[in-house]
């Protein structure tokens, strides 16, 4: 596929995704979005891919929505601004919950990374929220934006802000819309923060340990499991880890987990 508003690149076993409108901090579009996820789509399908690392061009991650979008929004009334990405899914049942704008990278069974370079900002900042891991560049800011611009919290952020911060850092990062600087959102347990000098290189490397000594099969049914517990009681949770677990005895992964520990030499996980 040709991108205009990303680009892709794929190197030892990490796709990096990067938003691509430098000149507007990278600020969404529709085009943007439609590119995103069909790149996280093939990322997902590509067995040559075991992390995901999302970035931005240039000084930004992202500004939030492209104010031309916003401010036609505002003229119009809001007409014309919904996509359909946005609208109610058709699937029923827990798979109803990760069909959302957003929610969908929940049930990407790769690790998705968000890697903060620079400012975020309103839909960007919702975007990060359901990515697996944040890293943040020393001395960057964010703001979820809303409360400023006559909005809501917007694409699952009520939902998903107050399970990663707390209820109450919750309210105040959405009520007051205020600038957070990167340490008080790693303090938050929002963010790692992560010196800017060699950021991207940085996180990228973290990702390629991550999927070099642990199994990737072991990765994908683990994060169904932690996602799906989120709807799940204890119950239902631990009936679903015995099913994993003795499917895990059968997998080629778990014969080379305790392979390579017992002739103490670095993983060859398949992802099988």
């Amino acid at each position: 596929m040709i991108y205009q508003d990303i680009t892709v690149a794929v190197e030892a076993h990490v796709c990096t995704i990067t938003l691509n409108r430098p000149e507007r901090l990278n600020a969404w579009t529709q085009r943007m979005e439609n590119e995103f996820r069909a790149a996280i789509e093939e990322a997902a399908a590509d067995d040559a891919v075991r992390a995901i690392v999302v970035t931005g061009a240039g000084r930004g991650f992202c500004a939030g929505a492209d104010m031309d979008i916003l401010e036609a929004g505002a003229a119009s009334g809001g007409e014309g601004t919904a996509d359909a990405s946005s609208l109610k899914p058709r699937v029923q049942g827990i798979e109803r919950n990760y069909a959302w704008r957003f929610s969908y990278l929940l049930r990407v069974p790769k690790p998705v990374i968000a890697a903060i370079n620079g400012p975020i900002a309103g839909i960007g900042l919702c975007m990060v929220l359901f990515c697996d891991f944040r890293y943040m560049a020393e001395g960057q800011k964010l703001t979820t934006a809303f409360a400023r611009r006559g909005l809501i919290a917007e694409h699952g952020t009520s939902w998903m802000l107050p399970r990663l911060v707390g209820v109450t850092n919750a309210l105040d990062l959405l009520m007051s819309a205020r600038t957070v600087v990167t340490s008080e959102a790693a303090a938050l347990g929002l963010v790692k923060a992560v010196p800017a000098e060699g950021f991207l290189a940085s996180v990228q490397q973290t990702a390629r340990e991550l999927v070099h000594f642990a199994s990737p099969r072991s990765i994908g049914v683990i994060k169904r499991q932690v996602y799906d517990g989120l709807f799940q009681d204890l119950d239902g949770a631990w009936e679903r880890a015995d099913e994993e677990m003795h499917a895990s005895f059968k997998s080629e992964d778990f014969k080379e987990g305790v392979a390579h520990f017992l002739e103490k030499r670095a993983p060859a996980f398949s992802g099988r």
